[in-house]
């Protein structure tokens, strides 16, 4: 019995290293859950690197003024608009090079790679210069106080106006998960992440020659950090170990193969458009409450979303087994593949949700002294996760309908259940019926369980099997 554990320990850490290491396996055969696991790990850690981007800003500017938090939440609402279209490219390139790997069709793999780069820095330069012209009629919109304004503006301005380091890091690790490459998109966001969190204080507080920027400082060392780990990606495709290696004949255009992206792109586009437009609406809606109830909001949202990036990894990986299962013909074990991903994810998120049920006001008080924003950012954080254990599965099969290219049936679903359900329930729940912003809070929770239980019974259907890309 000794030596069995002794054994089974061994071949954790065994597997562990080869997850963050990068080894090149074969996840159209063997076990599934040794597949998983080696696709989670460095996808989990990579939706964490992410998602530490928003809390290493919130824990320094909530020691320079409510406003500058407040500032970010407005500014990263509606940059999670061009996150959507991103985050729809992303799926399209990872379905795409998924289908293709599986297939064994590395060529296609490679030029589905460089019309996903070309589109993303097309579409990227577009906003770039809205967010450079019009800062201040963004957070304006948005329904930012004066004083907010004059005080944000320079962070909105170079977020939104940088944000091609955002497209490439999202578009360019999408490329590394269809392929298999998980642990490479890992480490580009702990090298973002690293130089995000030794520069955010140098910019915003100033040391030596750099003056304190402030606010705007934040949105000086986040960008620098994405984009040094765009370079350090496009080092990698051109000459490094990934299984999708760019070569000069590759970097052409090819209407083909971008059309194809672009059609599969489309659905995913439009869902996570209705979701972040739907956020959008709802950070609205609280900003009507004062900047107190905004900033608590958006801390619990930036905390909410360190906890829900693993479960994303663990999504991303059932979505990338689901692409490279059907590409291999064995559309069963890509079904098999999505239920034991859910069942962990469910696992682990139950967890989450249980400590943010008995810990909150101590969790969102880490990130402020304020008692009104610790009032209302743990009220939020309370009541959104009391649906944790839906949204667990609800996110994996999500993936698994985006990972098969069936991007269409999720864009349907989230029309329903946020335009149509949600954003009516918060405002009549918030504004007419005056429940405030425990309104916005319920419309959220009874929204992603709603979604969870429809995508459940839609994927039991099979549908998604049959789907061509």
């Amino acid at each position: 019995m000794r030596s069995e554990s002794a054994y089974t320990i061994k071949s954790f850490f065994r597997d562990l290293k080869k997850a963050l290491t990068g080894k090149d396996i074969d996840f159209t055969s063997g076990s599934i859950r040794k597949a998983i696991f080696m696709l989670a790990v460095p996808m989990i850690l990579e939706m964490m690197m992410e998602s530490v981007f928003a809390l290493v800003d919130i824990i320094y500017l909530s020691r320079v003024s409510v406003n500058a938090v407040a500032t970010v939440g407005l500014t990263e609402s509606v940059i999670t608009l061009l996150y959507a279209v991103a985050i729809g490219l992303s799926m399209a390139a990872t379905a795409l090079i998924a289908r293709r790997v599986g297939e064994k069709n590395i060529k296609g793999a490679r030029e589905t790679a460089v019309q996903a780069i070309v589109l993303g820095v097309i579409i990227s330069i577009l906003v770039g210069c809205i967010g450079i012209l019009y800062p201040k009629e963004i957070l304006e919109l948005m329904g930012g106080e004066q004083e907010l304004i004059e005080e944000g503006f320079g962070y909105t301005r170079i977020l939104i106006g940088g944000n091609l380091t955002i497209f490439l890091l999202f578009l360019i690790n999408a490329i590394f998960r269809g392929a298999g490459d998980a642990s490479i998109a890992m480490w580009a966001l702990v090298l973002s992440n690293g130089l995000n969190i030794i520069l955010d204080p140098l910019f915003i507080f100033g040391w030596g020659p750099v003056p304190a920027y402030g606010v705007e400082g934040a949105a000086i060392a986040t960008t620098i950090g994405r984009g040094v780990a765009v370079l350090f990606q496009l080092w990698i495709l051109f000459y490094g170990w990934s299984r999708i290696r760019l070569r000069v004949p590759d970097l052409i255009l090819r209407a083909g193969v971008m059309w194809n992206l672009v059609k599969v792109s489309l659905g995913g586009i439009g869902q996570f458009l209705i979701g972040t437009s739907s956020w959008v609406v709802l950070m609205r809606i609280i900003s009507e409450f004062g900047s107190e109830v905004l900033a608590g909001y958006t801390i619990s949202i930036r905390v909410m979303m360190f906890t829900m990036m693993p479960s994303w990894g663990m999504s991303n990986a059932a979505a990338t087994l689901v692409g490279q299962n059907l590409g291999a013909g064995q559309p069963e074990r890509a079904e098999k593949s999505v239920w034991q991903a859910g069942k962990y994810n469910a696992v682990f998120m139950l967890t989450v949700s249980l400590v943010y049920l008995l810990f909150a006001k101590h969790i969102i008080g880490w990130f402020g002294a304020d008692e009104e924003v610790i009032r209302y950012g743990s009220l939020s954080l309370q009541v959104v996760a009391a649906g944790y254990i839906f949204y667990a599965y609800g996110m994996v099969v999500t993936q698994a309908f985006n990972g098969a290219g069936d991007t269409r049936t999720p864009t349907i679903i989230n029309f329903f259940c946020f335009w149509l359900f949600q954003l009516p329930f918060a405002y009549l729940a918030a504004i007419v019926l005056e429940w405030g912003p425990v309104g916005v809070y319920v419309g959220i929770t009874l929204a992603e369980t709603l979604i969870a239980v429809i995508a459940l019974i839609w994927f039991k259907k099979g549908y998604w099997k049959t789907v061509q890309v």
